[in-house]
């Protein structure tokens, strides 16, 4: 076998050869620290916190960015005139008194009443889902009656608000039924965006019960029926009240 030795570098015989680190010093002038560090390097940047790693995507599934949610819109408050309601008047005109003993009368519209509320709350979401249209094809057939005993069941429920709006303005007739006066209303508003719908809505000593008179009637106001106006007022008196349900009482 051959026998192998180290081989000496070149150099002075004897001499130790210095180390790359020690080589490094000489070459370029700088003291090396601990673990050969340069002592005279800057101060790092500091670094905020570190963002929390994201979760990873489901396999076969795209990240989809979040969108925020709605903001919840302010409540619009019915802030119309206010009137008491003769109880001896709706007794006269056949209607539900809420203060008188539950009759058969006030059963029956207890069972439509209940399915109304079902639907409307199912889609509370979505203002269509509280208005309601009672509606006949000829004059005379009670619709008037039929819209208003409706609105009274329904102000009886608990944390419900119920506006009755009278679209009939050709021959309006709920402020009549209920033995209050009118004012302006309905058409008012169409007809002049400056007035508010809310400021038009009566407030009635019948807790939960709104009213909203046609008011005055004019040449335009199929053209004010179909207008864009129309959808804004309805809105704005839904507008931050999902317990508010609209029932209108429209001509034939």
């Amino acid at each position: 076998m051959t026998k192998h030795s180290r081989i000496t570098p070149a150099g002075e015989p004897g001499k130790k050869r210095p180390s790359l680190l020690e080589r490094a010093e000489e070459t370029f002038g700088k003291s090396l620290g601990p673990a050969g560090v340069p002592g005279d390097l800057p101060e790092p940047p500091r670094r905020g916190p570190r963002p929390a790693p994201s979760a990873p995507a489901s396999p076969g599934k795209a990240l989809v960015p979040t969108t925020p949610e709605p903001r919840e819109q302010a409540r619009i408050g019915l802030a119309g005139p206010y009137q008491t309601i003769d109880r001896a008047w709706l007794r006269a005109e056949g209607l539900i008194v809420p203060e008188d003993p539950v009759t058969g009368q006030l059963e029956e519209f207890r069972i439509v009443k209940r399915e109304l509320l079902v639907e409307a709350r199912a889609g509370a979401a979505d203002p269509l889902s509280r208005r309601i249209l009672v509606c006949s094809p000829h004059p005379g057939e009670g619709k008037t009656y039929i819209a208003t005993n409706l609105a009274i069941a329904m102000a009886a429920e608990r944390d419900i608000e119920v506006v009755l709006v009278d679209a009939d303005v050709v021959k309006p007739s709920v402020t009549r039924r209920l033995g209050i006066a009118g004012g302006a209303g309905l058409m008012d508003t169409l007809a002049d965006p400056s007035i508010e719908p809310e400021s038009c809505v009566i407030r009635t000593d019948i807790e939960g019960l709104f009213v909203l008179p046609a008011g005055d009637a004019s040449v335009r106001d199929a053209e004010y029926l179909s207008s864009a106006r129309t959808g804004v007022v309805l809105e704005r008196l839904t507008r931050g009240a999902p317990n508010r349900i609209l029932i209108f009482d429209p001509p034939p």
